[in-house]
């Protein structure tokens, strides 16, 4: 999947460590600042690590885990929910726990240890716009759900325009749709709101008037 939003480009991003102090690469520190990204770590010694994903800024930020690092007390999600920032896994020892571990938590990019300067830009690259790119998906999806659940609204609005002026259905739906654009909403919100502000009566006991 290509596309505009192919981010290139990590300047002014704000990558968090969750990496135990003693094993922090000077060498991913300082990729990523020549990179041109700040770096904070939420992990200090003997302390287990606290990510409030709320409190990131989705465009900016940017979650680095180390796979082999014991991860108290962080809730990982389910593979089909996606964090709200990108996340970048460091792999050591490539047990499958572990990489189930990370794609549990949401990790769509991996970097291999010991780290390579060299290896940086590529896994940010993959990691950044893979995370985009199902997001993009999910958004798409949930828009053709949201259309899918609105279709009966659209089903009832126009046996309801059939009834009250006496219509076929293609002249109830064309009627609704011009309605609809009048009100400038989309057809299945419009309906939504039509039915369930006229609820299911007999049309001659109820004229309310059209949403607006």
């Amino acid at each position: 999947m290509t596309g505009p939003w192919l981010i290139q480009n990590f300047s002014g991003m704000q990558a968090y460590l969750i990496i135990a102090p003693a094993t922090v690469s000077d060498t991913l520190v300082a990729t990523l600042m020549k990179l041109g990204l700040t770096v904070a770590s939420i992990l200090r010694a003997d302390e287990a690590p606290q990510l409030a994903w709320a409190e990131l800024e989705p465009e900016r930020a940017l979650v680095i885990v180390d796979g082999d690092l014991p991860l108290p007390g962080m809730a990982a999600s389910a593979v089909s929910d996606l964090p709200p920032v990108p996340v970048l896994g460091l792999v050591g020892v490539e047990a499958p726990s572990r990489l189930r571990s990370l794609l549990q938590f949401g990790a769509t990019g991996l970097l291999r240890k010991p780290i390579h300067g060299a290896s940086v830009y590529a896994a940010l690259y993959l990691t950044v716009n893979e995370h985009q790119r199902r997001r993009a998906l999910e958004e798409q999806l949930a828009r053709h759900e949201e259309r899918r659940r609105g279709r009966r609204h659209v089903v009832k609005a126009i046996l309801r325009v059939m009834q009250e002026r006496g219509l076929d259905d293609d002249a109830a739906f064309e009627a609704l749709r011009r309605d609809s654009m009048r009100a400038r909403l989309p057809l299945e919100q419009y309906c939504e709101a039509l039915v369930r502000a006229r609820p299911d009566v007999p049309a001659p006991q109820r004229r309310a008037a059209l949403p607006k």
